[in-house]
Formats: C-alpha cells, structure tokens, sequence
C-alpha cells in the first residue's frame, strides 16, 4: 500500500504535461480564429498592417505633412520643406491678389525719360492753346526790335509785346498768336512785356504789325487773339548769358516753334530745372549743369535733350532739334 500511495502521488507529475498540451491547444485555435477573421477582412491583413504604419506618429512628420486631394482648402498639395523653388496654390493666387499691378497703374515707372506730349497743353499757364482772348491793341516803336524777353535786336517787325499779367514772368517770351481785327489777321512773335497801364488781354503791336489792321491814328482797337504753332524751316538755339562760367551761368532758348515750359540741366542726381527770371533766362546760381546737357520741355509736354553745348557767353549756338507743329 505504502509503495501504492507513491505511486499515485506520482500520477498527478505524470498529468502535467497532459493539461499544458490542451492549452497549447486551446491557444493555437483562438489563434486560428483571429487569423480567419483577419483573412476575411476586405483589406486583408497587409492593408490592415499598412494603415497601422500611416497612424504611427513619427518625429517631424507633422511639419512635413502635405494636405491630401480630398482637403477642400486647396487644389494642389503643398511643397514639401525640400522643395528649393515652392509655387503658391491656386487658391491662395485668388484670394490674395497681388499689389503690384495697382502701383504700376498708379504711378508711372521712374526710367521713363520723357512724358508722351499732350496735346491740350497742359504745361501752359494763362497763355493756353485752343482758346481765345480778347482785349485791345496798341502800338509801339519797337527800334531795333529788342525787348524785356532778351532776344536782342533784330529785323523781324512782326512783333508785340505782352501784358505783364499774360507776360506771366517771361512765360509768354517766344509764344507766337494770331491777331484779329474788323475781320483781319495777323501772326506776330511776343518779344517783349507791356506795362502798365497795359490790361489783361492787351497786346502792344509794333507799328508794322498795327497797320495791317488799322490805320495807325486809330490809337486802339479791338481785337481777339490765340496761341499758334507755326510751320517754320528753323532750329533751336542756345545762349548763354553774359558773364557766364562754369560757376555761374544763365541760359537761355532762342527760335522754338511753341511757348517753353520748363529748362533743365543734368547733374549726377539727374535732370534739375532751373529759375526763369523775367528777362527770360534760366539762372544755375551754383554753376549747376553749367555746361552739360540741357532739356527743354514744351507746353505741350514735348522734351528735347540737347547735348555739347559749351559755356560760351553772348554767343548764339545753334541745334538740330525743334518742338513739334502743333
């Protein structure tokens, strides 16, 4: 009995290994279960491995992350940081417009040399084409023909003299207008201002030029005039005033077909215009540009660059440029 209770205390070692058999077994077919429930899934298990893969976070990834073709804010996706050159969506082309346009519109670009000239003469001051004044004529022994504008003596009758309101500070100097009276006309040249008592809208005529109107024991007439743009076959030219260096100078335009606005000098800064004095020259009182290139701009808008002009005081020296008829 005593070796036949050992052996029984034997039988349950012998039962072990019998119970660790049935869970291997019980193990092996939940394993079975899984593995045919994975199977039947419609990704099967390799899709089902990779969607594990896309939501594993990863250091950095969210810096890096394109939107997809699904997210509505955007009909391309972004540029990854590697990209070297990245090109802006186009919904962010269409939502943000860009600025520039506007500036170019609203402001010219500064390398444009020279305005397109206009043809209502938006340069001009009281003296304007297309327009017509009225006021009376006088005359006048106009001598060897110089006068306030200091063209200097001349042979050329044909002249008058401006009000000082219409003489505008020399503004008028060169102008030619067209002269009307009882039903004649006449063209003559402003080379010279007219005083008081002279009145806006009055001309004092040389004596020549009154005739062709009326006799000149008429004393004054009536009369209507306007701003002309003439045909003629002659150039500007250039004078630099007495006393001129390259210290000091003023300059002065002879001989242009339309009124002159504006008289520039270039510097290394660019174009500067200089003063007009009411004897019709244009005062560098520093020597600024004395001797360089010059631009003369019209009423009209119209700019002509003249180039090697020395500084030569008293003399006349002549161009190849002239502002255009009008």
């Amino acid at each position: 009995m005593a070796s036949s209770s050992h052996r029984r205390r034997t039988r349950p070692e012998r039962r072990g290994p019998r119970t660790a058999a049935i869970s291997v077994g019980a193990v092996a077919a939940v394993a079975l279960v899984v593995s045919l429930v994975v199977a039947f899934r419609p990704d099967g298990g390799t899709a089902a491995a990779a969607g594990a893969d896309k939501v594993r976070p990863v250091a950095g990834a969210e810096a890096s992350v394109s939107p997809t073709a699904t997210d509505p804010s955007s009909s391309s996706p972004s540029p990854s940081p590697s990209s070297s050159a990245p090109k802006p969506s186009p919904s962010t082309s269409t939502k943000r417009p860009s600025a520039t346009p506007t500036r170019a519109s609203a402001r010219p670009a500064a390398t444009t040399a020279a305005r397109k000239p206009s043809s209502t003469g938006s340069l001009a001051g009281r003296i304007a084409p297309g327009r017509t004044y009225t006021g009376v004529a006088t005359s006048y022994d106009v001598g060897n023909g110089d006068g306030a504008c200091s063209y200097g003596p001349t042979s050329d009758v044909m002249t008058a003299a401006m009000n000082t309101a219409d003489y505008e500070t020399s503004k008028a100097c060169g102008a030619y207008v067209s002269v009307t009276s009882g039903g004649k006309s006449i063209t003559v040249r402003i080379t010279n201002e007219c005083p008081a008592p002279c009145q806006a809208g009055q001309l004092d005529l040389s004596r020549q030029a009154f005739a062709k109107l009326a006799p000149l024991s008429a004393g004054r007439i009536p009369i209507s005039w306007s701003l002309l743009s003439p045909a003629t076959s002659d150039t500007i030219s250039i004078r630099y005033k007495t006393g001129s260096t390259q210290y000091w100078c003023g300059i002065q335009a002879i001989g242009h077909r339309n009124p002159l606005a504006r008289l520039e000098v270039r510097t290394g800064s660019g174009w500067v215009a200089l003063p007009r004095t009411e004897y019709n020259y244009f005062l560098s009182e520093q020597g600024t540009g004395c001797g360089g290139a010059i631009r003369l701009t019209d009423i009209y808008g119209e700019q002509l660059t003249v180039e090697g002009i020395a500084v030569r005081a008293d003399a006349v020296q002549p161009t190849k440029v002239q502002f255009a008829k009008r």
